[in-house]
């Protein structure tokens, strides 16, 4: 197996291509940037995630985070300026990439297409983050022609960003990030819009729920509107089956009798949310919750969770309530099952509150 040793070039010094950076430079690697944007390079670079790209750099891999639509043209670009570089990029529609790159005629022996699941909400250099991809899947959507050494290159980046390699069909990775990604941005962004034209005094009344279902809808617009051009043909029958059991539950509610749409939506509900993987692939089912009463007021969450390591105690999630209105938060700690029990003994004894 082919192993990453060389310089790696990152075009885009956004949210991806700034904590890809991040990672690796704090590994070692001579890593260089590059973006249309010269104040996202000043950013990125200033944080620690580069050097400034030159005419003299000669990469081993190159990993382009530009936005879907000029996704295509930019790793043509890199693969011509480039004779001896693996070409990756992290757009998150593949099929779209590779089909006008094969369209263009450009020779895609050195190209590999990838994408990393994770990200935030905020984007840009200022939102980078070394441990962004930590634990989270990273894609590779290779394709017949792509040579053995490019696609090791990329698995290889991957196991340096402490990412889990997946390794499927283009085809395959559109039509599942249209379920885990796509259409759940829409439902979330639907869902707040709701809440442009409501009562403040009604979203004063907010809890985590809330909260919770509507994160990603601070995402940016203009990315998003490319992401979901690229991916229509998987997001649309996605989108006519949610219309349809939305108006299914309608039409209970009409009648006044939408018991048995409830019913038939929650209990689907419970069996899906099963299914979604949690840290190493288990479920928050698997692990006891420790709920901790926590006093605002500056270092107290700290405190929390140093105490808990000194316990001796493996956190595995970690979940966070507080409503403006009120002088504590509450952290939700997940924990193995049989060491629930000795936590909260431990905290109730150093003065803890559990709720």
């Amino acid at each position: 197996m082919n192993h990453l040793t060389g310089t790696v070039r990152i075009v885009g010094a956004g949210l991806l291509g700034t904590s890809i950076g991040l990672a690796l430079t704090k590994q070692g690697f001579d890593v260089v940037i590059s973006s249309q944007s010269p104040k996202s390079v000043d950013l990125a670079v200033g944080y620690g995630a580069g050097r400034v790209a030159t005419e003299t750099d000669l990469p081993e891999l190159i990993v382009v985070c530009v936005p879907p639509a000029m996704t295509a043209k930019i790793v043509a670009d890199e693969l011509v300026r480039y004779p001896n570089a693996v070409v990756t990029d992290v757009a998150s529609v593949k099929g779209s990439v590779l089909h006008e790159l094969q369209a263009s005629g450009t020779p895609l022996e050195r190209y590999v297409g990838s994408h990393p699941m994770a990200g935030r909400e905020r984007g840009g250099a200022i939102s980078g983050r070394a441990d962004l991809f930590v634990g989270r899947p990273w894609v590779i959507a290779s394709h017949a022609g792509a040579d053995d050494r490019g696609v090791d290159l990329v698995a290889d980046l991957a196991s340096h960003l402490g990412s889990a390699v997946v390794r499927v069909g283009t085809k395959e990775h559109d039509r599942a990030v249209a379920l885990v990604s796509h259409v759940p941005q829409l439902v979330s962004s639907l869902l707040a819009a709701r809440l442009a034209t409501a009562a403040t005094e009604d979203i004063a009344l907010a809890g985590q729920g809330l909260r919770d279902t509507t994160r990603i809808a601070a995402s940016d617009p203009e990315l998003w509107l490319q992401i979901l051009e690229a991916n229509a043909d998987e997001v649309l029958p996605l989108l006519k089956g949610f219309a349809a059991d939305l108006s299914s539950l309608i039409s209970g509610f009409e009648v006044r009798e939408p018991q048995a749409q409830i019913r038939a939506v929650m209990e689907a509900g419970n069996i899906g949310v099963g299914r979604i993987p949690g840290k190493h692939g288990g479920k928050h089912t698997n692990y006891a919750q420790v709920i901790v009463m926590v006093d605002d007021r500056p270092g107290e969450l700290a405190r929390l969770l140093t105490e808990v390591g000194e316990i001796g105690i493996n956190l595995e999630e970690l979940q966070l309530e507080h409503s403006p209105s009120a002088q504590i938060g509450l952290a939700e700690l997940y924990v193995a099952q049989t060491e629930a029990e000795r936590l909260t003994a431990d905290l109730v004894a150093r003065g803890w509150r559990i709720a």
